[in-house]
């Protein structure tokens, strides 16, 4: 590969140096931020030799080169360019302030509520669990003694991520805002004090107390927050504003108690008198006003939502959802919103399959088939930005088919007790009526694919060469057959669970434009060496590592999700590039509970590179040293 050729195909694609914001890279691809997006031609990126893929997101544009590969064609974009390269952070930074106002608030909302989600999940999971049971022993499907231990706490355990979640969301807020996140914490306790009424006993009971606030001006009632998400996060944000600024002018021998103290009772104060009252209102407003539109008559609100659904994720909107979610769970005990959610991801994966059973071109083929699997588990950014949007009525066709499955839902009256995740696991939020999320999923999915089928996707023609424009095929040496048939077993780097590629936690990595594999989910935070060969790459901030076997397989091993982010911190390298090795060799160590203290998923990935071809992935527990999966040559 010309990597230079490569770097310099970009540049010219991307609107050369005037449309150049920032350039900086991961282990796997290149990001750019770009001054005017509709100045770069991302379809002609994509067709430069060696780019595997190009999304946006983030307000970057992410070019997929592969590991090693990303590095040398870098370092040949900042010659051409003239620029000099950015951290990644960075980069997030400049792509954040290129971004509209109400994008880089979306982009916030996006921050504080995903490190929560798997408490919302599993909470979710539990509550539907539970209120399955229930409706079975009600009506005598189960004989279960629910005064039992398991059947007492396991109700206890359902919803205590929904009792406390102002704390959560306080707290996650605080580190977004960049304010001290225990003090965050300690506004979420006020809004949910036991000597505030609780909020859900307020529609039986009525409220119980008032109190006069700024000097009797008006009265406020003495109600907790729980459910409410809105006033969480203004009142922390407030705090955050407020204790920067002390931090700012109040002297260092007295910041350590005085900022603390103000900080905390000013925006309490604020919190109960201004920020609450105000916010709840809006917030129920909402909520009230997207019931409204989910209930129409015949289900259309739901049928016109449930087909923009996928636009939104395309514009970077849908993180604001898990807002809508969680309010609603609050209001009415259920989410609306997620089956919606989940029918239209449903319908872009179907979409995605029908692209892959109906193609003949290979390269197509082996993007959607995984595309779509990793949509059905609720993973949309391959299928949608890598097959559909592509082609672009294979996404018609899967909005058409989310607006159906949306269409049902909202007819049934389909309900979700958590939030957090779609596709086939959403079942499990709807264990309260699984015949109706089955039926839902079925009307999303076969609708897709069928309209797919029928009118969405057709191999491209292919133009044959004028004799002018043929170029001489030059026959294989031994040394190239040699080379193509190349393959053998890969052992695993470490123990834990090994899942598919195509379930990793990453767009890029399901999509297996980087290669195909598994993921391995450690039990211990070390990386042994997975054959014997030579490791050709140790990335600067130590969490991946390129290898080549002595019979030619090149391997990925990549962990953690983002975890380039942590920029080296809990990771030790052992290796470097060039050092010879034998199975079983130690490579690098990390601190698994750190990374995922830190926020980040620590899924070890392990991927064969082309011109590889994966075969007998090995799924379920794995000791480090066991075969996960064979490579043979095409």
């Amino acid at each position: 590969m010309d990597y230079r050729k490569t770097a310099e195909a970009i540049y010219e694609k991307a609107g050369k140096r005037e449309n150049l914001v920032s350039v900086a890279h991961c282990s796997t691809r290149l990001r750019l931020v770009l001054a005017d997006d509709g100045k770069c031609d991302a379809k002609a990126v994509e067709d430069i030799d060696g780019v595997k893929g190009v999304f946006s997101a983030a307000g970057q544009l992410q070019i997929i080169l592969g590991t090693g590969v990303v590095n040398k064609v870098y370092d040949e974009f900042l010659s051409i360019s003239g620029m000099s390269g950015v951290s990644k952070d960075e980069a997030k930074e400049a792509a954040a302030q290129k971004q509209p106002f109400y994008k880089r608030a979306i982009k916030t909302l996006g921050d504080i509520f995903v490190p929560i989600i798997p408490a919302i999940v599993a909470s979710g999971f539990l509550m539907g669990i539970m209120e399955a049971l229930n409706f079975m022993v009600n009506n005598g499907f189960l004989n279960l003694d629910t005064s039992g231990s398991l059947f007492v706490l396991a109700n206890l355990f359902a919803n205590t991520a929904y009792t406390f979640l102002p704390i959560l969301i306080a707290y996650s807020a605080a580190k977004v805002f960049g304010g001290n996140p225990y003090l965050g914490a300690v506004i979420g306790m006020m809004m949910i004090h036991p000597n505030l009424q609780n909020a859900w006993t307020v529609a039986t009971e009525g409220v119980k107390q008032t109190l006069p606030v700024w000097f009797g001006l008006y009265r406020v009632d003495l109600v907790g927050y729980q459910g409410h998400v809105i006033p969480v996060i203004i009142a922390v944000f407030v705090m955050c504003q407020i204790e920067k600024r002390l931090h700012k002018v109040v002297p260092a021998m007295f910041d350590l108690f005085v900022t603390p103290l103000v900080s905390v009772f000013v925006t309490g104060y604020l919190t109960f008198s201004i920020i609450g009252p105000i916010f709840v209102t809006v917030e129920n407003g909402i909520l009230n006003g997207v019931q409204q539109l989910l209930t129409l008559p015949f289900g259309i609100g739901s049928f016109i939502m449930g087909g923009l659904y996928s636009t939104t994720v395309v514009a970077g909107v849908h993180h604001m959802y898990t807002l809508i979610d969680v309010g609603q769970l609050g209001l009415y005990g259920k989410t609306y919103w997620l089956p919606l959610a989940s029918a239209a991801n449903i319908a872009q994966g179907a979409a995605a399959l029908a692209v892959a059973l109906k193609t003949r071109n290979q390269k197509t083929k082996s993007m959607a088939v995984p595309s779509a699997m990793s949509c059905f588990m609720g993973i949309t950014e391959p299928a949608i930005f890598g097959v559909n949007l592509r082609f672009f009525k294979p996404f018609i066709c899967g909005a058409a088919g989310g607006a159906c499955g949306a269409l049902y839902a909202s007819v049934v009256g389909l309900g979700a007790t958590g939030t957090g995740v779609t596709g086939i696991f959403g079942l499990l939020l709807c264990l309260n009526d699984p015949l109706n999320y089955i039926i839902m999923f079925l009307i999303s999915a076969g609708s897709a694919f069928a309209l797919t089928w029928v009118f969405g996707y057709k191999d491209p023609v292919e133009t044959k060469a004028t004799p002018a424009e043929k170029v001489p095929v030059v026959s294989e040496s031994p040394a190239a057959e040699k080379e193509s048939s190349r393959g053998g077993s890969v052992y695993a780097p470490v123990t834990g669970e090994a899942i598919s590629y195509t379930e990793i936690a990453d767009p890029t990595f399901a999509s297996g434009v980087l290669g195909k594999g598994a993921g391995i989910r450690p039990e211990k935070g070390e990386i042994l060496a997975p054959f014997d060969g030579t490791v050709t790459m140790v990335f600067d901030t130590k969490h991946a590592i390129g290898l080549e076997s002595a019979d030619g397989t090149e391997l990925l091993i990549h962990v953690g999700i983002n975890t380039v982010e942590l920029k080296g911190r809990y990771f030790t390298t052992l290796c470097e590039a060039g050092t010879k090795v034998k199975q079983g060799d130690k490579l690098l160590e990390f601190d698994i509970e750190a990374i995922r203290t830190a926020g980040y998923d620590a899924t070890v990935a392990v991927l064969a590179s082309a011109p590889e071809n994966v075969k007998d992935i090995k799924t379920g527990h794995v000791k480090a040293g066991e075969k996960i999966f064979e490579t043979c040559g095409n």
